[in-house]
Protein backbone atom coordinates (compact mmCIF):
# COMPACT_ATOMS: atom_id res chain seq x y z
CA UNK A 1 0.00 0.00 0.00
CA UNK A 2 1.40 3.21 -0.95
CA UNK A 3 -0.23 6.95 0.67
CA UNK A 4 0.99 10.22 -0.85
CA UNK A 5 0.38 13.58 0.70
CA UNK A 6 0.65 16.72 -0.79
CA UNK A 7 -0.86 20.09 -0.16
CA UNK A 8 -0.67 21.10 -4.09
CA UNK A 9 -2.24 18.27 -5.67
CA UNK A 10 -0.43 18.83 -8.91
CA UNK A 11 3.25 17.89 -7.51
CA UNK A 12 2.02 14.52 -6.60
CA UNK A 13 2.38 12.92 -9.41
CA UNK A 14 6.12 13.96 -9.46
CA UNK A 15 6.66 13.09 -6.29
CA UNK A 16 5.51 9.60 -7.12
CA UNK A 17 7.81 9.20 -10.04
CA UNK A 18 10.34 10.35 -7.99
CA UNK A 19 9.69 7.96 -4.86
CA UNK A 20 9.11 5.25 -7.51
CA UNK A 21 13.27 5.78 -9.29
CA UNK A 22 14.67 6.86 -5.95
CA UNK A 23 16.64 4.10 -6.17
CA UNK A 24 18.20 4.43 -9.51
CA UNK A 25 18.51 8.49 -9.79
CA UNK A 26 19.10 11.40 -7.70
CA UNK A 27 22.65 12.60 -6.57
CA UNK A 28 23.42 11.27 -2.99
CA UNK A 29 23.84 14.29 -0.79
CA UNK A 30 23.82 12.05 2.67
CA UNK A 31 23.83 8.32 3.27
CA UNK A 32 24.32 7.06 6.76
CA UNK A 33 21.22 5.38 8.70
CA UNK A 34 18.98 7.45 6.27
CA UNK A 35 19.57 8.63 2.90
CA UNK A 36 19.00 12.06 1.33
CA UNK A 37 19.12 12.97 -2.24
CA UNK A 38 18.72 16.07 -4.44
CA UNK A 39 16.09 15.61 -7.59
CA UNK A 40 16.22 18.05 -10.76
CA UNK A 41 12.50 19.40 -11.54
CA UNK A 42 12.15 21.97 -13.94
CA UNK A 43 14.13 24.90 -12.65
CA UNK A 44 14.38 23.73 -8.75
CA UNK A 45 16.18 21.24 -6.72
CA UNK A 46 14.21 18.74 -4.70
CA UNK A 47 15.19 16.90 -1.52
CA UNK A 48 14.21 13.60 -0.78
CA UNK A 49 14.99 12.10 2.66
CA UNK A 50 14.50 8.08 2.59
CA UNK A 51 14.32 7.21 6.29
CA UNK A 52 15.57 4.17 7.38
CA UNK A 53 13.29 0.77 7.35
CA UNK A 54 11.95 0.53 11.08
CA UNK A 55 12.28 -2.53 12.64
CA UNK A 56 8.87 -4.57 13.24
CA UNK A 57 7.57 -2.76 16.46
CA UNK A 58 7.86 0.29 15.10
CA UNK A 59 6.62 -0.86 12.24
CA UNK A 60 3.78 -1.47 13.87
CA UNK A 61 3.88 1.59 15.76
CA UNK A 62 4.36 3.99 12.68
CA UNK A 63 1.14 2.57 11.31
CA UNK A 64 -1.22 2.25 13.97
CA UNK A 65 -0.02 4.14 17.10
CA UNK A 66 1.66 6.78 16.07
CA UNK A 67 2.86 9.05 13.12
CA UNK A 68 5.37 8.07 11.07
CA UNK A 69 9.18 10.23 10.88
CA UNK A 70 8.08 11.41 7.12
CA UNK A 71 4.60 12.53 8.36
CA UNK A 72 5.65 14.03 11.28
CA UNK A 73 8.99 16.18 9.16
CA UNK A 74 5.97 17.33 7.02
CA UNK A 75 3.69 18.39 9.05
CA UNK A 76 6.38 19.77 11.56
CA UNK A 77 7.64 21.95 9.00
CA UNK A 78 4.73 23.67 8.21
CA UNK A 79 4.18 24.16 11.67
CA UNK A 80 6.86 26.10 11.79
CA UNK A 81 6.96 28.53 8.55
CA UNK A 82 3.37 29.16 10.54
CA UNK A 83 5.32 30.26 13.51
CA UNK A 84 7.09 32.00 11.46
CA UNK A 85 10.49 29.80 11.81
CA UNK A 86 12.09 29.16 9.10
CA UNK A 87 12.62 25.58 7.30
CA UNK A 88 13.14 24.39 3.57
CA UNK A 89 9.59 24.85 2.24
CA UNK A 90 7.54 20.94 2.62
CA UNK A 91 5.91 19.79 -0.12
CA UNK A 92 4.62 16.38 0.81
CA UNK A 93 5.94 12.88 2.23
CA UNK A 94 4.75 9.18 0.96
CA UNK A 95 4.27 6.04 2.80
CA UNK A 96 5.13 2.52 1.73
CA UNK A 97 2.84 -0.49 4.12
CA UNK A 98 1.47 -3.33 4.39
CA UNK A 99 -0.72 -5.71 7.16
CA UNK A 100 2.25 -5.19 9.52
CA UNK A 101 2.87 -1.64 9.26
CA UNK A 102 5.19 0.74 8.07
CA UNK A 103 8.08 -0.52 5.82
CA UNK A 104 9.59 2.65 3.55
CA UNK A 105 8.94 6.14 4.20
CA UNK A 106 10.34 9.36 2.32
CA UNK A 107 9.88 13.36 2.73
CA UNK A 108 9.72 15.88 -0.04
CA UNK A 109 10.91 19.46 0.68
CA UNK A 110 12.51 22.01 -1.89
CA UNK A 111 16.39 22.46 -1.53
CA UNK A 112 18.24 25.46 0.02
CA UNK A 113 20.88 26.89 -0.95
CA UNK A 114 22.68 27.56 2.23
CA UNK A 115 25.99 29.45 3.02
CA UNK A 116 27.25 27.48 6.20
CA UNK A 117 25.62 24.94 8.69
CA UNK A 118 26.37 25.64 12.92
CA UNK A 119 29.32 23.35 12.59
CA UNK A 120 31.38 25.77 10.76
CA UNK A 121 31.35 27.81 13.64
CA UNK A 122 33.98 25.67 15.77
CA UNK A 123 36.36 26.99 13.89
CA UNK A 124 37.64 29.73 15.74
CA UNK A 125 39.00 32.15 12.80
CA UNK A 126 35.90 31.67 10.98
CA UNK A 127 34.73 34.76 9.47
CA UNK A 128 31.84 37.26 11.55
CA UNK A 129 31.93 33.87 14.25
CA UNK A 130 31.31 36.31 16.80
CA UNK A 131 28.28 37.99 15.06
CA UNK A 132 26.93 34.24 14.00
CA UNK A 133 26.62 32.83 17.31
CA UNK A 134 25.04 35.90 19.23
CA UNK A 135 22.67 35.87 16.06
CA UNK A 136 21.93 32.16 16.38
CA UNK A 137 21.08 32.18 20.54
CA UNK A 138 18.75 35.37 19.62
CA UNK A 139 16.97 32.39 16.86
CA UNK A 140 17.22 30.02 19.70
CA UNK A 141 15.29 31.65 22.12
CA UNK A 142 12.54 32.66 19.71
CA UNK A 143 12.61 29.05 19.36
CA UNK A 144 11.80 28.51 23.03
CA UNK A 145 9.97 31.87 23.57
CA UNK A 146 7.49 30.41 20.67
CA UNK A 147 7.32 26.94 22.73
CA UNK A 148 9.33 24.51 20.10
CA UNK A 149 11.75 22.05 21.38
CA UNK A 150 13.73 20.75 18.86
CA UNK A 151 15.26 17.53 20.32
CA UNK A 152 17.80 17.42 17.26
CA UNK A 153 18.95 20.89 17.87
CA UNK A 154 23.09 19.58 16.80
CA UNK A 155 25.51 21.01 15.01
CA UNK A 156 24.15 19.85 11.24
CA UNK A 157 20.94 20.58 11.98
CA UNK A 158 20.79 24.78 11.70
CA UNK A 159 21.29 26.27 8.18
CA UNK A 160 22.66 29.42 7.79
CA UNK A 161 22.50 31.86 4.85
CA UNK A 162 23.82 35.45 4.78
CA UNK A 163 20.93 37.87 4.65
CA UNK A 164 23.09 41.26 3.98
CA UNK A 165 25.59 43.01 6.01
CA UNK A 166 26.21 41.36 9.26
CA UNK A 167 22.45 39.86 9.22
CA UNK A 168 21.94 35.75 8.92
CA UNK A 169 18.87 33.62 8.50
CA UNK A 170 18.87 30.53 10.26
CA UNK A 171 16.65 27.42 8.75
CA UNK A 172 15.91 24.48 10.93
CA UNK A 173 15.96 20.69 9.53
CA UNK A 174 15.70 16.86 10.43
CA UNK A 175 12.65 17.72 12.31
CA UNK A 176 10.44 14.52 13.23
CA UNK A 177 11.77 15.18 16.38
CA UNK A 178 10.09 17.95 17.88
CA UNK A 179 7.94 18.94 20.53
CA UNK A 180 5.96 22.05 20.75
CA UNK A 181 5.56 22.97 24.58
CA UNK A 182 6.54 25.77 26.88
CA UNK A 183 10.51 24.99 28.15
CA UNK A 184 11.52 25.54 31.65
CA UNK A 185 14.96 27.36 32.12
CA UNK A 186 16.54 23.90 32.54
CA UNK A 187 14.95 22.62 29.16
CA UNK A 188 16.44 25.73 27.68
CA UNK A 189 19.99 25.44 29.03
CA UNK A 190 19.89 21.84 27.99
CA UNK A 191 18.83 22.59 24.47
CA UNK A 192 22.28 24.03 23.69
CA UNK A 193 24.01 20.54 24.82
CA UNK A 194 24.10 18.75 21.26
CA UNK A 195 25.36 21.40 19.58
CA UNK A 196 29.25 20.32 20.24
CA UNK A 197 30.27 23.46 21.70
CA UNK A 198 33.71 24.80 22.50
CA UNK A 199 34.25 26.71 25.68
CA UNK A 200 34.80 29.74 23.93
CA UNK A 201 31.40 29.04 21.72
CA UNK A 202 29.90 28.78 25.20
CA UNK A 203 31.10 32.18 26.78
CA UNK A 204 29.69 33.98 23.48
CA UNK A 205 26.21 31.70 23.58
CA UNK A 206 25.96 31.84 27.44
CA UNK A 207 27.01 35.75 27.51
CA UNK A 208 24.06 36.49 24.97
CA UNK A 209 21.59 34.00 26.50
CA UNK A 210 21.89 35.72 29.54
CA UNK A 211 21.57 38.88 28.79
CA UNK A 212 18.23 38.33 27.02
CA UNK A 213 16.51 36.64 29.59
CA UNK A 214 18.13 38.65 32.52
CA UNK A 215 19.98 36.02 34.11
CA UNK A 216 23.67 36.26 35.69
CA UNK A 217 26.00 35.57 32.66
CA UNK A 218 28.56 33.26 34.73
CA UNK A 219 25.02 31.46 36.09
CA UNK A 220 24.17 30.65 32.49
CA UNK A 221 27.61 30.35 31.42
CA UNK A 222 28.33 27.86 34.25
CA UNK A 223 25.32 25.80 33.96
CA UNK A 224 25.49 25.54 29.80
CA UNK A 225 29.10 24.27 30.20
CA UNK A 226 27.10 21.43 32.88
CA UNK A 227 24.73 20.01 30.95
CA UNK A 228 27.70 19.81 27.53
CA UNK A 229 29.64 17.89 29.84
CA UNK A 230 26.86 15.83 31.27
CA UNK A 231 25.24 15.02 27.88
CA UNK A 232 28.95 14.37 26.64
CA UNK A 233 29.84 11.93 29.18
CA UNK A 234 25.94 10.36 28.35
CA UNK A 235 27.19 9.69 24.92
CA UNK A 236 30.24 8.35 25.89
CA UNK A 237 28.80 5.54 27.59
CA UNK A 238 25.84 4.53 25.10
CA UNK A 239 28.84 4.64 22.59
CA UNK A 240 30.66 2.12 24.29
CA UNK A 241 27.99 -0.11 24.91
CA UNK A 242 27.08 0.01 21.46
CA UNK A 243 29.99 -0.68 20.69
CA UNK A 244 30.17 -3.67 23.11
CA UNK A 245 27.35 -5.06 21.82
CA UNK A 246 28.02 -5.02 18.77
CA UNK A 247 31.29 -6.86 19.34
CA UNK A 248 28.84 -9.95 20.96
CA UNK A 249 26.74 -10.14 18.58
CA UNK A 250 29.45 -10.51 15.91
CA UNK A 251 31.09 -13.19 17.71
CA UNK A 252 27.58 -14.87 18.29
CA UNK A 253 27.21 -14.84 14.73
CA UNK A 254 30.05 -16.85 14.53
CA UNK A 255 29.12 -19.66 16.68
Amino acid sequence: MIKTYVDDNSIENTINDIIQSFNNSGKIFWQKRNTIKVFDVGDELWNVKSFQKPHLINRFAYKYVRKSKARRSFEYGKKLLQKGILTPKPLGYVEYSNLIGLTNSFYVSKNLNYDLNFEKLIDENYPDRVRILEQFTEFTHLLHEKQIHHFDHSKGNTLICKKGEGKYDFYLIDLNRMKFEKMDYQQRIDNFNRLSLTPSMIQIIGKKYASIIGVDEEKVIRDITASCEKFKAFSGRKSKWKKIIGKDLASGSGQ
